[in-house]
């Protein structure tokens, strides 16, 4: 007798689980007709992203001429900070390979290339062969100038 108990119990359970969720998938769809929403089934993200492009693309020169070996080499980095004490400042640069590099002002970052200026908007870098300047903004945008 208890058997055949359980066993109504268990068939009504699953018959009021079936009516509640078809009355939630009536009360979706009329909710849907009313505000005009189109389901949209999302596909898996891409396990690289798309939009960022290769490493030789990490940033732009800005400039009318032709950029010096100077500048592409500086290309390679991405300035990603600066820091201004009382006494000293510094920047902080990451390369291609996401190694991070702290120079301090007065320094040189590359042969014949030295940070001489630092701000929150930018870097300014001396080249020494030719006494012009190496201008980079946190949008990483590279531009070379007589002067800044």
């Amino acid at each position: 007798m208890s058997d055949s108990h359980d066993q109504n119990i268990v068939d009504k359970a699953k018959e009021i689980n079936q009516q509640v969720k078809a009355k939630q998938s009536a009360q979706q769809d009329n909710i849907k007709n009313e505000t005009g929403q189109v389901v949209i089934e999302e596909e898996p993200l891409p396990l690289n992203d798309p939009f960022a492009g290769d490493a030789s693309t990490v940033s732009e020169v800005v400039t009318a001429t032709t950029p010096t070996s100077s500048a592409v080499k500086l290309r390679s980095y991405k300035l990603v900070g600066s820091f201004s004490a009382k006494d000293n400042s510094f920047i902080t640069l990451v390369d291609d390979n996401g190694e991070f590099m702290t120079v301090e002002l007065f320094e040189e970052v590359l042969s014949g290339v030295k940070l001489v200026d630092v701000s929150i908007k930018r870097a300014v870098f001396e080249k020494a062969d030719d006494n012009q300047y190496i201008i980079m903004n946190f949008k990483n945008q590279i531009k070379e100038a007589n002067e800044f």
